[in-house]
């Protein structure tokens, strides 16, 4: 029954000319990358919320620079998994391949992924105040907070912080991608961030399959085309025809309104 329902996944992958693959903060929790979701994640007794907030950074810069430095000491070696690797190495077979994702980590691209939308920025970047020039920032910790670019411009972190809007384009281009698509891959993400969950429903409603790969059932389940249930370092290898490297969990497939 796993080999049928996996086998049907693939045959969607093995008929596509354009895929998206649309990822959330379960993929990299595979990594080892913590969510700090939840009432109980604080960071110096402030909740990570309010740490992440646009509230935050206008009223004390370097405050909101030193819990984005200390998320980025979590991040330093911290390394793609199976499935982000997967993610890379399926991108040159198809004719159109686009990784949107809602995640700051950066691991995609260190997984070699070259197509990559970040929907919510990215935590190794700083961004001016003044003139929004992107500067990367891979050292941690940074050697002063904030950091400074051209002329002394102060940076903040090229992060969508909660109380910001998406950067601008970035959804749209996501969301025409998706319109376009044959296959949306949709690995980790629970499907409550908007505007980032309509995404799927983009590509669903242009007639697109619409694959979920997640441990456990979530708001996008009934309306998926199938969802896998299991590890995606585990799923996603075997979806494109790779060897998985970790135990994962059994899957099962939901027939939704796909």
């Amino acid at each position: 029954m796993i080999d049928d329902q996996l086998q049907q996944a693939r045959q969607y992958l093995a008929a596509a000319r354009r895929v998206v693959v649309f990822t959330g903060a379960g993929i990299s929790a595979e990594s080892g990358v913590p969510t700090f979701r939840g009432k109980d994640a604080t960071w110096k007794g402030m909740p990570a919320a309010v740490a992440s907030s646009i509230g935050l950074l206008e009223q004390d810069l370097t405050t909101a620079w030193e819990w984005f430095d200390y998320r980025r000491t979590l991040l330093k070696t911290v390394v793609p998994n199976a499935a982000h690797l997967a993610v890379a190495q399926a991108e040159t077979r198809f004719e159109d391949f686009l990784v949107v994702t809602q995640n700051v980590d950066g691991l995609h691209q260190k997984a070699g992924s070259q197509r990559i939308i970040e929907l919510h920025g990215n935590i190794w970047r700083g961004r001016g105040l003044r003139t929004g020039k992107r500067y990367p920032l891979p050292e941690t910790p940074l050697p002063t907070l904030p950091p400074r670019g051209d002329q002394d411009e102060p940076l903040r972190p090229d992060v969508v912080l909660f109380g910001e809007m998406l950067p601008a384009g970035a959804f749209e281009e996501a969301e025409i991608a998706a319109s376009r698509c044959d296959v949306c891959l949709v690995i980790g993400t629970s499907g409550v961030v908007y505007p980032a969950a309509l995404i799927p429903f983009a590509a669903r409603d242009a007639g697109a399959a619409v694959i979920e790969v997640n441990p456990e059932s979530t708001d996008l389940t009934p309306h998926m085309t199938l969802s896998l249930r299991g590890l995606a370092g585990d799923i996603v290898p075997r979806l494109f025809g790779q060897a998985s490297t970790s135990p994962g969990l059994p899957f099962t497939m939901h027939t939704g309104q796909g």
